[in-house]
């Protein structure tokens, strides 16, 4: 069959996947100018890269056994031996600072894995389908966001016992309402749109509409979203260590570490002033990526 005339000849698949291949080149290309441009984004991004380096490598990087105890060196002040000082138990708190990385990555990764899913489908259902689904999927997010997250992760870590996996589920719990709420407007901006009246004309199934166009279509937000909330995250996570409802003693974790030495503040300061720092750090990191990776992602950037 030739072409009729006046229109172009169609392109075979190889075209059609380098076209693919260069539009994808081209828009990493540019995600990365726009990355390199931002001093900011660049310092954020080093913090995190640092974060995982050093959990990586924590069993080369520490010094000593975080978990050693040794009564006779308790709260010692930072020296040659021991770089960041000891604990009340003698324990060396740089070592357990660089162990305690690995918990901060484990709790900010899994919350994430747990609560944005959640959101994602719940704001994609209730902003797609409609009517009472819609009703009843806000309306119990609103009851959840009707409560500081901090206040609603300890009421659930308290109900569910202490340890670190039940301080996850509370901490993912408290999270995915704010999720659900943005991916819902989201979709309902995208439901009415012409292509995906085109596709429900071709035949397409509601499922098949939602999992297969509408969903891609809200992973830029809700990935903005999750890496803004990843320093709030590791925030909750270390005050409900200090409170007591998150990891348990022995267990390297940062917020536990600032409760250990919050007897000893004014004469051993470097117990709980050391932890509370890389837990700022991290934080600030996180922000500083979060807010990198909104302005990359917003196609405004790009114009131009």
């Amino acid at each position: 069959m030739t072409d009729l005339p006046g229109t172009p000849a169609v392109l075979d698949r190889a075209e059609i996947r380098r076209l693919r291949r260069a539009a994808r080149y081209r828009s990493w290309g540019d995600s990365y100018t726009l990355w390199r441009r931002n001093p900011i984004t660049v310092a954020g991004t080093l913090i995190i890269v640092f974060l995982v380096l050093v959990a990586a490598a924590a069993p080369l990087l520490a010094t000593h056994d975080p978990y050693n105890q040794i009564l006779s060196d308790r709260l010692l002040p930072p020296s040659a031996e021991y770089w960041f000082g000891t604990d009340n138990l003698g324990r060396d708190i740089y070592s357990r600072i660089v162990y305690g990385s690995r918990l901060t990555i484990l709790i900010a990764v899994l919350v994430a894995l747990i609560s944005g899913p959640i959101g994602l489908l719940v704001g994609v259902l209730a902003g797609y389908v409609g009517g009472a689904t819609d009703e009843v999927l806000m309306r119990l997010s609103d009851i959840f966001l009707a409560f500081p997250k901090l206040i609603l992760a300890i009421a659930f870590a308290a109900a569910l016992g202490t340890g670190l996996e039940n301080m996850i589920i509370a901490i993912s719990v408290a999270n995915w309402p704010g999720y659900a709420r943005l991916v819902r407007a989201e979709t309902l901006a995208i439901r009415n749109s012409d292509y995906i009246q085109a596709i429900r004309v071709l035949g397409a199934s509601h499922a098949r509409i939602m999992l297969r166009h509408v969903t891609p279509m809200c992973f830029s937000t809700l990935i903005v979203r999750v890496s803004l909330d990843m320093g709030a995250i590791i925030l909750i996570a270390a005050g409900l260590g200090f409170l007591g409802l998150g990891a348990q003693p022995p267990a390297p974790e940062w917020g536990l570490m600032v409760s250990d030495g919050r007897n000893y503040l004014v004469d051993q300061w470097w117990v709980s002033t050391l932890p509370g720092m890389a837990i700022l750090i991290v934080v600030l990191g996180f922000n500083l990526l979060g807010d990198g990776i909104r302005d990359i992602l917003d196609p405004r950037q790009r114009q131009g």
